[in-house]
């Protein structure tokens, strides 16, 4: 079977020389049943060892569930993301750290070291679209990897979706390959997640020398698709997107950008409900007194991207809104949240009762029992490993849109500290604040990571920049060409509408997320963030546009403190205003980094406003709304 279905690929030239060599079992799967069974090498419990200059070193440990497999590292540095993971190879412009300058050498000797690697191994083919096969935005992929990481072979076919044997076409001719190779994080990469990009002229080579599939099956396949957009001029945006309908039978949809952590999922889920049925809006931390809000009624919510939503030109239309479609097969749900049974029963009963088998990642589990998603892995006794995954395809999600759709309102997320007078930071967002498009733009230049994410390996809580669009973690090419395309897709798209929402915490009110899922059932119920001018104040921080005078719910008018962090006793105006500092200082040591001749005149005078103290309604006339 194998053999048939490779005659029908134009193979690149490095894997026909790692197959010509190759004595052992070559497999192209035909199902994602043969999928698990090979992850699972026929035992309920299957043990990744590699050898390394003698040693036999365990990596991952899968176990056999009646609703999956669940997987788990060794080094608990595997479990999340590592930020610094990218490395490029080859001499194209780019901003990224090249392999020469960190490792001292060109990478082709690593290069061969990999193919002659896999040359010994039993080898697993993965034929896959990257991008959206539907609307034929993207490339046609194969991943290569050893037989005995199949379970990264899983988790990357339900992420992207795999072509199986049988269904092949004819002259697939693949322009991005991921090879797998995780020895090598032993023997050249000082244990290090280290996944390295070659983009040749016809062709994106992915070397993933880890097994957690985050940057390489993940970010890495995201990373291929924004090479193409930079060459063409386009992008897919880190955002999750949902169509509203209310209770009124209005609808509005959202997509909401932002860093890993920062409500993607969230915008998709259904608000959890105290058990009076009410929203806690937040609790504060030093009196404890919560604000909860009573909403009888909630919104129907359909989800149409998780994490990438693809904005390219053949989807747009001429409405001068922002046109989006699903740039994935399956999404990386993270469930750290999830503590107890009952907590978000639609995720829940997807993951008890799937219709296929899922890959968890970082969940404890017993062999043939049922992996509960809220028995997170611990990293050590005690304490949980605080990036706990489940890779859930589109289809096992209700009510999911499968179209592209026009944007109403772009939010952006951002994850803050408590912030007092005592101890000020930039926890100052309110819960809702309006953008002009200028200020958009310098939000997604700069893209705060926000405070106590998640999803990285990172033990500092000190504010960074994600950068542009808050995808340019994957971006392999330039942070200025990027803030171009970015800058472009808003002045084309003058009628979908700019906002700011934060989580974990206003002033000294720890929120959750539950300020974002007010924001979204507010919004949606008025049709909008259509305000009059005289409704909207300017915030006493400029840099956060504009904030509503009033907010009122379901009969429930919102404290003025959660709208204007400055209105908070326990944060006052020099409490905001030292926190509105380490903001704006923030953005002045980003946004420099974007000031080159290649950046557009109209981006030039945005940045050269913000590092003037401009006025909200400075910004505003450099991109006047429609």
């Amino acid at each position: 079977m194998s053999k048939l279905a490779l005659e029908k690929i134009i193979l690149p030239t490095a894997v026909k020389d790692i197959l010509k060599d190759n004595s052992n079992q070559i497999i192209i799967p035909n199902s994602k049943e043969e999928l698990f069974n090979l992850a699972l090498d026929g035992k309920d419990k299957f043990d990744v060892f590699y050898e390394v200059d003698g040693e036999k070193i365990k990596e991952a440990t899968v176990v056999k569930c009646k609703n999956g497999i669940a997987v788990n590292f060794e080094d608990i540095t595997l479990r999340r993301r590592d930020p610094n993971s990218m490395v490029i190879a080859d001499n194209s412009p780019t901003d990224k750290p090249k392999y020469k300058d960190r490792f001292g050498k060109e990478f082709e000797e690593d290069r061969q070291k990999t193919f002659d690697w896999l040359k010994t191994q039993d080898l697993l083919i993965l034929p896959f679209f990257a991008g959206n096969d539907k609307f034929k935005i993207g490339y046609e992929a194969l991943a290569v990897m050893p037989k005995n990481s199949a379970f990264f072979g899983a988790g990357l076919a339900d992420l992207q979706g795999f072509i199986p044997a049988d269904e092949i076409r004819e002259g697939f001719e693949p322009k991005a390959v991921i090879y797998v190779a995780p020895i090598f994080r032993h023997t050249l990469y000082d244990k290090k997640q280290i996944v390295v990009h070659n983009r040749l002229e016809n062709m994106h080579e992915v070397f993933s020398y880890n097994l957690y599939p985050g940057p390489s099956a993940k970010k890495g396949v995201y990373s291929i698709l924004l090479n193409l957009g930079e060459k063409e001029g386009w992008n897919t945006l880190h955002a999750s997107t949902v169509k509203i309908t209310t209770p009124y039978e209005l609808t509005l949809t959202i997509m909401h950008e932002g860093a890993s952590g920062s409500g993607k999922s969230e915008m998709t889920e259904p608000f959890h409900r105290k058990k009076d049925g009410k929203l806690l809006l937040g609790t504060n931390i030093i009196t404890n007194e919560q604000t909860l809000i009573r909403m009888a009624d909630s919104c129907e919510l359909n989800p149409i991207t998780d994490d990438m939503a693809i904005a390219h030109p053949s989807i747009q239309n001429n409405t001068n809104k922002l046109v989006v479609a699903d740039a994935e097969y399956g999404w990386f749900l993270r469930v750290d949240h999830i503590n107890s049974y009952g907590t978000e029963p639609e995720t829940e009963k997807i993951c008890m009762h799937p219709k296929e088998p899922l890959v968890f990642f970082n969940i404890d589990a017993v062999p043939n029992s049922t992996c509960l998603i809220w028995e997170h892995t611990e990293d050590k006794p005690g304490v949980p490993c605080s990036n706990p995954r489940v890779v859930i395809p589109r289809y096992s999600k209700e009510n999911v849109i499968n179209e592209a759709l026009e944007i109403d309102i772009r939010s952006f997320g951002v994850r803050t500290p408590p912030t007092t007078k005592e101890n000020p930071n930039y926890g100052i967002i309110g819960m809702l604040h309006v953008l002009p498009p200028a200020l958009a733009w310098l939000w997604r230049l700069v893209s705060p990571r926000g405070f106590a994410n998640p999803s990285i390996e990172d033990n500092s809580n000190a504010m960074k920049s994600e950068g542009v669009g808050s995808y340019w973690p994957f971006a392999t090419g330039t942070k200025v060409a990027q803030a171009n395309i970015l800058l472009k897709q808003i002045q084309n798209t003058l009628s979908t509408r700019y906002i700011l929402i934060p989580n974990q915490y206003i002033g000294a009110y720890q929120v959750g997320f539950g300020a974002q899922w007010a924001t979204r059932e507010y919004l949606s119920r008025r049709g909008g963030c259509k305000f009059k001018r005289e409704s909207l104040k300017e915030a006493r921080c400029s840099l956060l546009g504009y904030v509503p005078e009033s907010i009122k719910i379901d009969g429930m008018i919102i404290p003025k403190g959660f709208l204007r962090v400055d209105k908070q006793p326990e944060v006052g105006i020099e409490g905001y205003d030292a926190g509105a500092k380490i903001l704006t200082d923030f953005f002045k040591k980003e946004i420099s980094k974007y000031d080159t001749k290649e950046l557009d005149d109209l981006g030039k005078k945005i940045i050269e406003a913000c590092l003037n103290d401009a006025s909200v309604e400075e910004y505003y006339n450099l991109i006047p709304k429609l």
